[in-house]
Formats: C-alpha cells, structure tokens, sequence
C-alpha cells in the first residue's frame, strides 16, 4: 500500500514537472513567434526592401535614404502598434470570458468598442483638432459608459445578468452605437476621415501614438496578469469564489475595468477590430488549460502574433492597396464565433 501511494506520488509529480516543461517550450514558442511575425511584417510590403536596409533602419537609421525612412517612419511603428493592440485586445477579450463566465464575451461583441469608436465619432465632429493623447481619454470614457449601460440593460430583466442576456444587450448597444456614428460622420461630412476607424487599420498609428499607447497598455496587461488567480478562482463561479475568500465584487470590477481601458485606448489607434478578444483566449485556454495567470500572458502574445499577421496580409494581398485588417481578422472571428454559438459552451 505506501509502494503503491509512493509511486502514485511520483508519477503526479513527474506528470507536473512535464506540464511545467510543456508550458515554458509553449511560451519560449510563442515568445519567438511574436518576433518571428513582426520581423516578416516590418521586412516585406507593397516596396521590396531587403533584410540589410531593414536592419539598418531599425539599429542605424539614416533619414536621407528613402528605404530606410520607409521602414522607420511607416511599416515600423504600425507593425509595433499592431503587435500592442493585438495583445491588448486579446487579453481584455480574457478577461471579459472569465469575469463573465460568458465565452462569447469579447470587446467588439459587447459592444465596448462601438461605445469607445461614438465618442471617437463625436471628438472629430466638434473638436477636428484634438490631441491624440485627449482622444484616448475621450474613447476610455465611451466604453465606459456603454459598458455600464450594456450591464444596466443586461440586468434589468429578471434573473439578473446572464451570459446570453449579456451578450443580446452587448449587441444591441453596438447596434445603436454604430448607427449613431454613421449618422453622425454623415450629418458632419466625417465619413472620408473616419473611414480608416470604422474599418480598423494600423497604417495610421505614428511613433507619437505609440509613445502613448504602449505604457499604458503594457502597464495594464501586466497588472491584469496579478488579477490571473482570483479570475481563474471567479471564473469556477460566484459561490466557490466567495467561499475560497476571493472578494468578488472588486475582483469584477477591477477585471472589467482594465478590459475596458486596453478596449478604449485601442480603439483610439486603430478603430474597432473585433474577434481578437474572442478567438484568442480560447486558442490560449487550449494550449495552457484555465489557469488566468497563464491565459492571460499567452493571449497577450498570440493577439500580438494575429494582428501583426493580419496587417502584413492586409498589406501584400493586392498590393499597392490595403485590405482593411478588421476585413482579415472577420474572416477568422466570424466563423469561429458561430462554432461557439452552436457548441453553445466554452471550447
């Protein structure tokens, strides 16, 4: 009997100790693959440019060569802004999933991007002139604020919030949402300026926006991944949380709060990409298990890795001209959205 219990130890810890292994190669992985995509984003485009100019435009940069300023002023900051709205999207998309409990969740979906992309629409109507760093400010407030009514409605009916209610509610906001902007854009003549952030699109991102976007951002995602274990716990349900002593109402509020924040401050960059913060998490949850310290790290890296990917695709398709990326990343999302509707449970 202690043979057999000895063994059965042994074999639980070698099984951890693989699993462990298994975890760090997978983010060793995907570290490379991060670096790998912006390295062939930032290298081929519409312009062939070879590896020795690109080199030199990153590390010894000389503003009197045309290939040069190209790499440094143009594909540079928005492949690195891509790389950072990529995994902002993701990891609220995470958050959204195990705070809610709900695997359709997604910032696009919910309608958190419609709230932040209206006052976006308004900031250009009344103020053409606004400070990028004041237009980010402005787009956190939008999703704010139709985050809160997305939750109000959601949880007016009776029996409360649920997932599906949440996400009928998300969809109708985003609904609303859209269609007061296009009014908007239409009444003020904005339809030409703000086609780049209804379609969604890096090209405009500057190394100005980025001084802005990437603090914030990264900040966030890091805070967001000492929230992983008391999400993980929340994500089991609300009684087994409460009773593990996870203070759940502050864990919720914190958890949506930094999702709302990496939403808004995207959209203020690149405009309302959905799907990333649906498809991601789950791919994540397949490959690390349930564990939110994990999860939200790896989604982190894998939106970076698709929406590079999705940018150099939306680039080299037919070049000179550009595909809208929100165009490549629906053709991903919205099929992998209906696999999940019809399975109706997490994958």
């Amino acid at each position: 009997m202690n043979f057999t219990m000895l063994h059965n130890s042994r074999q639980k810890k070698l099984k951890n100790r693989l699993n462990i292994y298994l975890v760090i190669s997978l983010f060793i992985l995907t570290i490379f693959g991060v670096m790998v995509s912006i390295f062939f984003a930032v290298t081929f485009g519409a312009k062939e440019i070879n590896i020795n100019t690109v080199w030199e435009a990153i590390f010894h940069y000389n503003s009197k060569l045309t290939e040069q300023q190209i790499i440094h002023t143009l594909r540079f900051p928005r492949v690195i802004g891509a790389a950072v709205v990529g995994a902002a999207f993701a990891v609220a998309g995470s958050l959204m999933q195990g705070i809610t409990r709900n695997p359709l969740a997604d910032a696009g979906i919910l309608g958190i991007n419609a709230g932040a992309m209206f006052v976006v629409t308004i900031s250009f109507a009344f103020f053409p002139s606004i400070p990028y760093s004041l237009l980010m400010v402005f787009s956190f407030i939008g999703a704010v604020l139709s985050t809160l009514l997305i939750f109000m409605i959601g949880s007016a009916a009776p029996g409360g919030l649920t997932p599906i209610r949440l996400t009928i509610s998300g969809a109708v906001m985003a609904a609303l949402l859209h269609s007061l902007s296009s009014g908007i854009a239409i009444y003020y003549d904005l339809s030409q300026d703000l086609a780049f952030w209804y379609a969604g699109g890096v090209a405009g991102v500057k190394w100005s926006h980025l001084k802005v976007l990437v603090p914030v951002i990264l900040i966030t995602i890091i805070l967001t991944m000492l929230l992983g274990r008391s999400v993980s716990i929340l994500s089991l349900g609300e009684e087994i949380a409460a009773n593990l002593g996870i203070r759940t109402t502050r864990v919720r509020l914190i958890g949506i709060a930094a999702a709302v924040l990496l939403a808004g401050v995207s959209v203020s960059a690149v405009g309302s990409i959905g799907f990333v913060g649906l498809v991601i998490p789950h791919i994540s949850r397949k490959l690390v298990g349930r564990n939110y310290q994990l999860i939200i790290p790896m989604s982190a890296l894998l939106g970076a890795i698709l929406l590079v990917l999705a940018d150099l695709g939306a680039r080299t398709i037919n070049p000179p001209r550009e595909l809208a990326i929100g165009i490549i990343v629906a053709l991903i999302g919205v099929p992998f959205f209906l696999y999940i509707a019809r399975k109706g449970r997490d994958l």
